[in-house]
């Protein structure tokens, strides 16, 4: 399994017009291979292979200005580009997949991923070298470029390196293959059942007694203020206004979403390694962001909100620690009672006159036919467990009442309060 580690790279002025130029040749190049893959497909409805391709602009002057791998690879991506997209009619023709995918389109105006073989980067007194095209040194007298080696990275384990354009920064991306490590022994009889939200990001309910909430109020708060930034950014300015400003605080948000997707999946992860599960449960409705109608505030914040990457990171995590992911639709699992059994029905095929034992009584607040007192989403997540028990031959009588009722809230970041307030508020306290 192969990993990958994003760095910021620090430029100066000459350094971001060799990136800048690296790059533009790049999206330049990619588009000549996509403007002939298009028209081949028109006339014929073939697509080119990769070493057609490669054939085909090797003598082109976007290709020679990047390093010879350098532009096979974006070539070669070209080419991987319009045979998922003839996959993707088969799939629709079959029925396996409902949306009709587009042709691959020319990239304007922009900046495109250049992807370096480690074979081609060299090591030297803590830099790597990334050689040129054969044409950049007759035009510009420069033959490479160097960046640091990171210190957390052997150079042996790096299989290759890209050079990623995104908001008026640039990145390298270093993809290294993961070191092999003793797997965990994990019971496939316990099971965790996870339900996404908004205020509650991850609700997560397992069949040994256990549940916990991972906080998303501070991911939501962080959307809102970026809304309002872009919002005043772009008062009174034509559509399509963009600035570097907007660049700025668009990558600033990124990064925090990146992050939060990191450390929740982990935190997931690690409670399933550390308690020795060995399935999760992934409450998911297909398409639930297109058809959302929460209202105007709550859809802009539910679909800002990156769940759908944060599911696809567990799903890695799971594949590498061998823990079996299953997603499941989530109707009713919100409405129907844990406790008190009631019938889990799709969406679609609820029975007439169905009617759940218990309700919600306030937000974040469920009570059942008891007069038991739940957590709401703690109540969905059980029930998401509950869609799949039966198939899964999974054993439910672990989920307690208690766990249903207080589920221990875990945070993304700390809270850390200035030092200035934490000064007053000690002098205070001894005055």
């Amino acid at each position: 399994m192969f990993g990958c580690q994003q760095v910021l790279i620090k430029t100066d002025k000459s350094l971001e017009g060799v990136l800048q130029f690296v790059c533009s040749e790049s999206a330049k190049l990619g588009n000549c291979g996509t403007y002939y893959a298009r028209q081949l497909y028109f006339k014929t409805g073939k697509i080119l292979s990769k070493f057609d391709l490669h054939k085909l602009l090797k003598t082109n002057p976007h290709f020679q200005a990047l390093y010879s791998h350098v532009a096979q690879q974006c070539l070669t991506t070209i080419a991987e580009s319009f045979k998922s997209y003839l996959g993707l009619l088969k799939a629709v023709n079959k029925g396996a997949v409902e949306q009709r995918p587009k042709l691959p389109g020319y990239r304007k105006n922009g900046l495109a991923l250049a992807t370096f073989p480690r074979a081609d980067v060299k090591l030297k007194d803590g830099l790597l070298r990334f050689p040129l095209g054969s044409k950049v040194k007759i035009w510009f007298g420069l033959d490479a470029f160097y960046l640091p080696m990171p210190s957390n990275l052997k150079y042996s384990e790096i299989r290759e390196i890209r050079i990623l354009p995104r908001n008026q920064c640039f990145y390298a991306e270093f993809v290294y293959k993961m070191p092999d490590t003793e797997q965990p022994t994990l019971d496939k009889v316990k099971v965790l059942g996870v339900d996404p939200g908004i205020n509650n990001w991850l609700t997560c309910v397992s069949n040994i007694g256990t549940s916990f909430i991972i906080d998303g109020r501070h991911l939501k708060s962080m959307n809102q203020n970026y809304n309002k930034r872009v919002s005043t950014l772009k008062k009174d300015k034509p559509q399509g206004f963009w600035s570097k400003q907007l660049a700025h605080i668009t990558e600033k948000r990124n990064r925090q979403m990146r992050d939060g997707i990191n450390k929740a999946a982990r935190k997931v992860i690690r409670h399933c390694l550390k308690n020795k599960i060995g399935r999760v449960v992934f409450g998911w409705n297909k398409r639930q962001r297109q058809e959302i109608n929460l209202g105007r505030k709550t859809n802009q914040t539910f679909v800002q909100i990156p769940t759908s990457r944060l599911k696809d990171r567990i799903a890695q995590l799971c594949e590498y620690y061998k823990i079996e992911l299953t997603e499941t639709e989530e109707s009713y699992t919100s409405k129907a009672s844990f406790l008190d059994n009631d019938v889990l029905p799709t969406f679609g095929e609820k029975p007439e006159g169905w009617q759940p034992s218990g309700k919600r009584v306030k937000r974040g607040l469920y009570r059942t036919a008891n007069g038991y007192k739940l957590n709401a989403d703690c109540n969905g997540a059980a029930n998401i467990v509950r869609k799949v028990a039966m198939k899964l031959g999974l054993v439910v009588n672990g989920i307690s009442r208690v766990s249903l009722s207080a589920p221990s809230k875990l945070r993304l970041w700390s809270l850390q309060e200035s030092p200035n307030f934490v000064s007053k508020r000690a002098s205070a306290k001894f005055a």
